[in-house]
């Protein structure tokens, strides 16, 4: 282990996300990655003349970065006092962590769904999905707020807390990287499709641990509340878990799909181009607007597993 993680560092960082989300007011370093993301893109383009190599040195030198600068913090501030290296170590971690965030995101279509404002419905959920939502229906909103809420759980909770438990705050923070530079140049488009391929592609290795880990996770927090929703999300997402162009996305979806008793997939509209997905859940109905609340409430149960047992192995790692 990098730095000693220990379980008390994991739950300031979740009790912090819960309690405070990602305040306004606040210095964000997800917003300083993005911003250095736009700045040298052009940069690495002009220098390096084949995109695939400069997408790739472009991907590499900034997630390296990431790691050495939060690195150098955590170590510079270690040696003023270890108890402000670890307070500083859980203020970065439960920067990489989104859980409230998100909830309050998808709770934001949940609302004016309930109320039967769709037109309001639309332009909420556009904040949280890549898809096209302007001609979107009631149900097809819905299933987007809870697509995004099943995916999410692993790109903005469990793979940072994996990667934390591993290589501590530095860890995190790379993390958080990765996952910036594929959600702003990971795109199959003619800007990106060479360029981003790099970035795309180092996203799905970081997430692919955590991605099947999130199986587990899922099941167990939807068997505390029915033993045959858990049984259902674990069947789900072992049977059709790989009904999904993404390599990873697929699982924690299936696993919300088993655990709500919903349909995921089908025909969305991404950048002008129709992509049919494949269905998972192909056997339940629709999700209804109700079944946004529940995935939030799933997922925030989720994410309670998921730091007790990744409290329990950094307390059992050095105690």
């Amino acid at each position: 282990m990098l730095f000693d993680v220990t379980w008390q560092i994991i739950a300031a960082a979740f009790i912090l996300d819960i309690l405070a989300g990602d305040p306004a007011w606040l210095p964000h370093p997800i917003i300083w990655m993005g911003r250095a993301i736009s700045f040298f893109e052009p940069e690495f383009r002009k220098r390096i003349e084949t995109p695939f190599r400069a997408g790739l040195f472009f991907a590499l030198c900034l997630i390296a970065t990431a790691f050495g600068l939060t690195w150098a913090v955590v170590f510079i501030v270690g040696r003023i006092h270890p108890g402000a290296a670890a307070g500083i170590q859980a203020i970065l971690i439960f920067y990489s962590f989104s859980n409230k965030s998100l909830y309050q995101a998808a709770m934001a279509v949940f609302k004016p769904l309930a109320r039967g404002d769709l037109t309001q419905a639309k332009i909420k959920v556009g904040y949280i999905v890549g898809r096209q939502t302007k001609d979107l229906d009631a149900a097809g909103v819905t299933r987007a707020a809870c697509e995004s809420v099943a995916e999410n759980f692993v790109d903005g909770f469990l793979s940072p807390l994996c990667f934390a438990l591993v290589l501590g705050a530095p860890g995190a923070m790379m993390y958080k990287m990765i996952n910036t530079l594929d959600s702003m140049v990971g795109y199959k488009n003619n800007t990106y499709i060479l360029f981003g391929r790099a970035a795309a592609r180092i996203d799905d290795v970081a997430n692919y641990i955590p991605a099947r880990l999130s199986i587990a996770m899922i099941a167990s927090a939807a068997a505390m509340l029915s033993l045959s929703r858990g049984r259902q999300a674990l069947s789900t997402a072992l049977t059709q878990g790989r009904n999904h162009k993404s390599p990873n996305a697929g699982f924690p979806e299936a696993a919300f799909a088993g655990a709500l008793g919903v349909r995921f997939g089908g025909s969305n509209i991404y950048h002008g181009k129709r992509v049919d997905k494949p269905y998972i859940g192909g056997a339940f109905n629709n999700p209804k607007p109700a079944h946004i609340q529940k995935a939030c409430e799933l997922m925030m149960l989720s994410a309670l597993v998921s730091v007790v047992l990744g409290s329990l192995l950094a307390w059992g790692l050095f105690y």
